[in-house]
């Protein structure tokens, strides 16, 4: 007995002192291998601060910038050893914390993601086994629409995407997802929720989008005159989408609201803009709040929804908002509408006229 405790003590210590040397050697060589290839791939400047390999076997790298593309506080990943003697990767625990991705759109559209060149040989095939992003953010600059860059910030992200644990056979895959919009100011200014389950080669989904108090002028360049022609100065989303596929047919169930709508009170105003605005009101409920629930029926490996569609399927929900309303409702709302053109006859038989 005593010899087999010698035996395993030995074992432990030439163990410790293979992963001590293997750390120092990650420490000192390992940096300066991963910037060589990420510079070399991606053809842009990169820093890395630190690898470290710890207990039983993870590796954690620090302070990672990759031009002015991303900065990482910290990566971490378990590598499969076994895997690797069949040529496979397979990394468990995969953590990115605190990403700062700064994406930006050209004025011909195209966005400042590098190339990942082909040395000619076959990379090696990369299996995530799980993954987390923990406190991340987005800082998206679009210069298509606007030359000076309008910019949108997705700030405290946080995604995690796991294989469902039960039953064993289950290929699906549980994921979330969270953050909050913000303005350049650093303001907040909606909160988005997507969370769920999906496995892809069965095309079977059932999952949950929520968007809560959300100002949607601040995204005015992309919506144009979408929802009314004249201008939003303030208008606030709540929204509750369900997601369900089975074998491939993909169902959206939506209850849509909007509220809080403030429109710019110009003198200066066209009529016609005006009288957009009173027409989205024939939809609205007494408080001024716009409530439509509609579905969109399309595949899941290939969802097709364009703006014309939207409108169309948009449109049918507010006309069955328009009928459930009391005609006592819609007399009042018409004669308002009147009342307050009474005094523009002629641009009302001009624009009729048109």
């Amino acid at each position: 007995m005593h010899k087999i405790f010698k035996v395993l003590f030995i074992i432990i210590v030439i163990f410790v002192a293979i992963f001590l040397a293997a750390s120092i050697l990650f420490a000192v060589y390992a940096p300066k291998i991963v910037e060589d290839q990420i510079r070399q791939n991606l053809k842009v400047k990169t820093s890395l601060s630190k690898i470290s390999l710890s207990m039983p076997f993870t590796i954690t790298l620090e302070k990672l910038e990759i031009g002015n593309l991303a900065n990482i506080k910290k990566i971490s990943f378990s590598p499969n050893l076994f895997a690797l003697l069949f040529g496979k990767v397979v990394i468990h625990g995969l953590t990115i914390t605190e990403p700062v991705i700064n994406l930006e759109q050209s004025v011909d559209g195209k966005l400042n993601l590098p190339v990942l060149e082909q040395n000619g040989g076959k990379s090696p095939e990369v299996y995530p086994t799980s993954l987390k992003i923990q406190n991340g953010k987005i800082i998206f600059t679009d210069r298509k629409v606007s030359v000076a860059g309008y910019q949108v910030i997705v700030d405290k992200l946080d995604i995690s995407v796991a294989k469902v644990s039960l039953p064993v056979t289950s290929l699906a895959t549980n994921f979330s997802l969270s953050c909050q919009l913000a303005n350049p100011a650093g303001e907040a200014f909606g909160d988005i929720n997507f969370y769920g389950w999906l496995d892809y080669l069965a095309k079977d989904m059932d999952a949950k989008l929520e968007v809560k108090d959300m100002d949607i002028t601040n995204f005015s360049p992309y919506y144009g005159n979408f929802i009314s022609n004249k201008k939003l100065l303030s208008a606030k989303l709540n929204l509750a989408s369900t997601f369900k596929a089975k074998n491939n047919v993909l169902n959206i169930n939506t209850d849509f609201n909007l509220s809080n709508l403030v429109y710019e009170d110009s003198l200066e105003q066209d009529i016609s803009l005006d009288l957009a605005k009173n027409a989205l009101d024939l939809f609205t409920d007494k408080d001024g709040n716009l409530h439509l629930v509609f579905n969109i029926d399309t595949k899941l490996d290939n969802p097709s929804l364009n703006q014309d569609k939207l409108k169309s399927i948009i449109l049918k929900a507010a006309m069955k908002n328009l009928s459930s309303q009391s005609p006592e409702q819609i007399v009042d709302k018409i004669s308002n509408i009147i009342d307050k053109f009474k005094g523009y006859s002629k641009g009302l038989k001009e624009i009729f006229g048109n």
